[in-house]
């Protein structure tokens, strides 16, 4: 297996205190994220790294410029009492035609709804991804997202920690599978409790995030 997903776009590495993740990020690999931008009205902001191609890091959590929003923050940042990679996302050819293919294959991955945000240097980044209300529970199994006419972010000149690979465990992995299928990719997968890791090259050598 290709120790990286085919389609992968990005990965989600959530936490509760985002300066000290960035911080720390950058203490272990060498490399300093670069500021994202702030998602208005739900409370959080995002630091980004490339991981070769179009492919990034995406490190999120709450905003402390922003007042507290009247719903859960995005990824359960809210419950993270840790950093903790959180789920992925892939972007396939066509968005709507992924979504009524593994709809057809029995998994549903939800709607796509619209989405934006401001870039430090004011480009707004408009996309669409599918809901996560609707994920599968674990994570495992990523969300879609398409860029649309926006700049991929992955293109915008981010620091890099090309990846090396991304694994998972789940305890009932066969469950899975069939779901990554469905939505054209694959994930390495071992039995054990939910969860993510990946490795990353960097100045200081590889180095694995959870």
């Amino acid at each position: 297996m290709n120790a990286i997903p085919p389609l992968l776009d990005h990965l989600v590495l959530a936490t509760p205190d985002l300066a000290a993740t960035v911080a720390d990020f950058a203490r272990r690999t060498g490399v300093t994220p670069a500021p994202g931008g702030v998602h208005v009205g739900l409370g959080t902001r995002n630091h980004l790294v490339s991981l070769g191609g179009s492919s990034y890091l995406e490190i999120i959590g709450p905003d402390p410029e922003q007042s507290t929003p009247g719903q859960p923050r995005p990824f359960d940042v809210d419950g993270l009492t840790a950093p903790r990679t959180v789920t992925w996302a892939i972007s396939p050819p066509d968005l709507d035609a992924a979504i009524d293919n593994a709809r057809a294959q029995g998994y549903d991955p939800g709607s796509a709804q619209a989405m934006s945000r401001r870039r430090p240097d004011g480009t707004l980044l408009e996309w669409r991804l599918t809901d996560g209300d609707d994920a599968h529970p674990s994570g495992l199994v990523p969300f879609l997202i398409d860029w649309g006419t926006s700049v991929h972010p992955s293109a915008s000149g981010l620091p890099a920690t090309p990846l090396l690979s991304l694994s998972a465990s789940a305890p009932e992995p066969d469950e899975i599978r069939p779901l990554l299928s469905a939505l054209g990719t694959d994930l390495a997968l071992t039995t054990g409790p939910v969860g993510m890791s990946f490795t990353v090259e960097t100045p200081l050598g590889p180095v694995t995030f959870h």
